[in-house]
């Protein structure tokens, strides 16, 4: 299903719940007491349980949580509805083959670093007996709710196992150009330009995994515990690209010290087609969580039909509320460190931390990584 069916028959089924004057009525109650939307759900409960304690140490938005939602997009995006016409390759999207066929699809170079993930998500999916596709977007949906200002994420039911691998070029890489990508996204699930800067909104909680291991951790932004626009604010400010490629390729030095900037987020936040979009999450919490709540539900369902689909979005926990907006500028940056790229809106008016100017500390990676 493209991200353009997936909103229309989500409209549907929010009208019709509007007209009938209430939510979905639950109908199931599980043996912890939660009242759910169906019966199927009961069994994520435990689920939920167990990789809250045993995979996200006890709930905590480490990176764990960020590799999870990493691997959501990279599973995901492995569909291409172009090459399916020519009948060059069927199947793929948000089907898990990238944990059933690992061996192959972790090699690709985009997928680099997700062989750690995979191989701590594994153990999970054989212990419960579900299937890796329902899993990623399970463990993807959880991590994030433990990431404070997170939206209500969604999660449903109902992916098949994968038959076959997903092939390699189709998931977009930092160094590949703002047209490349959004072909790329415009293929893949219909995504506009504007839905892919609301997919970037994941960069908010995330940091470099093996693409140059001697900077792994480093996160996107100040703040990668907890999802927010900060991101949006640190991609806008002036930055210079790295000499040559190696194992810099697709980055842009970032000005401040401790984080990374990717040369695909530099680019497109200054792209004419898409930093309007990108400007408008700076300071603006409600919509980041609007928009990316709506756009995780599309990703994680690429390749499906919704309507076969159990809704088992009451098992997410609901995250910690932020405390109104956080964006600002880092200390010792003010508005002439902007980029401003945007023409039709000013950069929004932001504080200065205060202090000096510190290091962003990295992102402690997964165990055995």
């Amino acid at each position: 299903m493209s991200v353009k069916q997936f909103f229309v028959v989500l409209s549907t089924a929010l009208f019709l719940s509007t007209v009938q004057g209430a939510a979905i009525e639950k109908r199931a109650t599980c043996s912890n007491g939660k009242t759910v939307s169906s019966a199927a759900c009961c069994a994520w409960f435990p689920i939920l349980q167990d990789i809250q304690e045993n995979l996200f140490n006890g709930g905590q938005c480490g990176a764990e949580a960020h590799e999870s939602l990493r691997l959501v997009f990279h599973d995901a995006i492995a569909i291409s509805p172009a090459l399916e016409a020519q009948g060059k390759f069927g199947g793929g999207g948000a089907d898990g083959s990238i944990m059933v066929f690992d061996t192959i699809e972790t090699n690709f170079h985009p997928n680099i670093g997700l062989d750690e993930i995979v191989r701590l998500q594994k153990p999970f999916v054989q212990k419960h007996g579900v299937t890796p596709g329902d899993f990623i977007a399970f463990a993807g949906a959880v991590g994030l709710s433990n990431c404070p200002g997170a939206p209500q994420m969604n999660f449903f039911l109902g992916r098949p196992a994968p038959t076959k691998a997903a092939p390699d070029g189709l998931v977009t890489e930092p160094f590949h150009s703002v047209d490349q990508i959004l072909a790329r996204m415009a293929d893949a699930g219909e995504f506009d330009e504007l839905e892919t800067v609301w997919l970037l909104s994941a960069h908010s909680v995330a940091a470099a995994n093996d693409v140059d291991p001697t900077r792994n951790g480093l996160p996107f932004d100040s703040t990668p515990g907890i999802f927010d626009t900060q991101f949006f604010v640190k991609t806008q400010l002036a930055g210079t690209t790295f000499p040559g490629s190696g194992g810099n390729q697709g980055e842009v030095m970032s000005p401040l010290a401790g984080e990374m900037r990717l040369q695909s987020d530099f680019l497109i936040a200054r792209d004419t087609r898409t930093a309007c979009e990108w400007q408008s999450f700076v300071n603006n919490q409600s919509k980041l969580t609007s928009d990316f709540q709506f756009i995780f539900a599309a990703l994680s369902t690429l390749g499906h039909d919704m309507t076969t689909m159990t809704d088992c979005s009451d098992v997410i926990p609901i995250s910690k509320p932020l405390r109104g907006d956080s964006a600002r500028f880092p200390a010792g940056k003010s508005m002439k460190d902007v980029e401003p790229a945007c023409a039709e809106t000013p950069f929004p008016t932001l504080a200065t931390a205060p202090g000096p100017a510190t290091s962003v500390a990295r992102v402690p990676p997964p165990p055995g990584a």
